[in-house]
């Protein structure tokens, strides 16, 4: 295997992955992810470290306080680990993720990473007010589920699109609540699985407009710099932009746009991506990648690190 392919991806969760006591063991060792503990809640106002710490699943799924409460964990774990993450092909970070990987890359300062994702969040819970639903489609092909989200959308009327490619095997959509209903009835039918997903709005749709809109005010004013560790494979498109304005145009349109993620780890593949190192809780991401790279027929290593503990794996 040649140099240019035995590279590593660095990999970002985003919500969902949370889980209790998160990120507890390193900012309680490292007064470097303590700040950042510190600086998420001082953007959002929130008492994170209580609630992840020391709180409930309710508590906890509250997308205000999960998103910069995830960011800080994920990216506590980058730059307690950054020196072993080398040879690098590139970022990636799925959904909120992407934040991480932002400041990771070096196109945007950590401070600003906090501010963006706060408001997101609370941007994210206010557009709960409607009735925007999401649910993950499991067992069928993507041509059926293309075929079930126009046949649920012109019954009822209702913005209903595919959310997420997530793998060959699992798709998210997201929209109206009686479009996600309608289609769940006829991914039934089909001999699928519907899912519902706990969460507090239509992401990824249409229906994130507005809120979209409100956080494209602060992205600008935040802008972004081109990379200077590697660069980020954004959602937008699967594909890295070494272009900052083109790449501040992909975080513009991401509230509303769908995750490519099948193909953002395709590309990550042919960067020369074969370790794949995923940071945060749960291990979501590196659970997705043997159905995303089965077709390659090669081997690839994944590492889950949710705690320095786990970070062993990389010296194997």
């Amino acid at each position: 295997m040649s140099a240019t392919q035995n590279r590593l991806a660095v990999l970002f969760p985003g919500q969902g992955s949370q889980e209790k006591g998160m990120g507890r063991i390193l900012a309680e060792t490292s007064a470097e992810a303590a700040e950042l503990w510190i600086m998420a809640e001082k953007a959002s106002g929130l008492p994170l470290r209580e609630i992840y710490w020391e709180g409930d699943e309710a508590a906890m799924a509250d997308t205000r306080a999960l998103q910069p409460a995830m960011t800080a964990v994920t990216l506590g774990l980058w730059f307690h680990l950054k020196s072993k993450l080398s040879p690098l092909a590139g970022f990636a970070g799925h959904s909120l993720g992407e934040y991480a990987a932002l400041a990771a890359s070096g196109m945007l300062d950590v401070p600003a990473v906090f501010e963006l994702t706060s408001l997101r969040g609370r941007l994210m819970a206010e557009a709960a007010g409607g009735d925007g639903r999401m649910a993950a489609v499991l067992k069928l092909s993507l041509d059926a589920i293309e075929d079930v989200v126009r046949e649920a959308s012109q019954a009822t009327g209702q913005v209903l699109r595919i959310a997420n490619y997530n793998s060959p095997g699992q798709f998210v959509i997201s929209g109206a609540a009686p479009a996600v209903e309608a289609a769940g009835a006829l991914v039934k039918e089909r001999k699928g699985r519907a899912v519902p997903l706990a969460v507090s709005g239509a992401f990824h749709s249409p229906l994130m407009a507005e809120p979209a809109a409100e956080l494209e005010k602060v992205l600008r004013r935040c802008g972004l710099r081109a990379a200077s560790v590697a660069p980020v494979f954004h959602n937008v498109t699967g594909a890295p932009e070494p272009d900052p304005a083109k790449a501040l145009e992909c975080m513009c349109r991401q509230m509303t746009s769908q995750v490519r993620w099948i193909d953002t780890v395709a590309a990550l593949w042919q960067a020369g991506a074969r370790t794949f190192v995923e940071l945060g809780p749960k291990g979501v991401l590196t659970k997705l990648l043997a159905a995303n790279l089965k077709e390659t027929g090669e081997p690839y290593t994944a590492v889950a690190v949710a705690a320095p503990a786990d970070a062993a794996a990389l010296e194997a």
